[in-house]
C-alpha cells in the first residue's frame, strides 16, 4: 500500500496545506470538491501542487509534521525545486505507474 504527503494550494504562491493520506486521489479530489469542511473549503486551497510517496502510514504523517512546522519560504522552495510552474499535479497523477 502507499502513503502519500502532499500539499495543496489556492493559487501559485498562495494559500498552502500540507496533509497525508493512503488515498491520494481520493483525498485531492474531496479537497478539489470543497468536500473536506474547514480550512481547505473555506480558502479555496484545492490544486494538487507537490506530493511524496511513502512506504509508511507513520512516515507520510511524520513528513506532513515535519513539513507543517517549517518556515513557509521552504515550503514555497520545496514545491518549486519540483514544479516550477506550479502546475496542478491532478491530471498528471492518473498516469503514475503503481498508485
Amino acid at each position: 500500500m502507499a502513503f502519500f504527503t502532499y500539499i495543496v494550494a489556492s493559487q501559485r504562491n498562495g494559500t498552502l496545506y500540507t496533509g497525508s493520506t493512503d488515498d491520494l486521489i481520493k483525498r485531492t479530489g474531496e479537497h478539489r470538491e470543497g468536500l473536506r469542511h474547514g480550512f481547505t473549503a473555506k480558502y479555496g486551497v484545492h490544486l494538487l501542487v507537490w506530493y511524496e510517496l511513502h512506504d509508511t502510514r507513520h512516515a507520510a504523517f511524520r513528513r506532513e509534521r515535519q513539513i507543517k512546522e517549517w518556515k513557509r519560504a521552504w515550503k514555497l522552495e520545496l514545491i518549486e525545486k519540483s514544479n516550477p510552474a506550479w502546475a496542478d499535479l491532478w491530471d498528471g497523477f492518473w498516469t503514475v505507474d503503481g498508485v
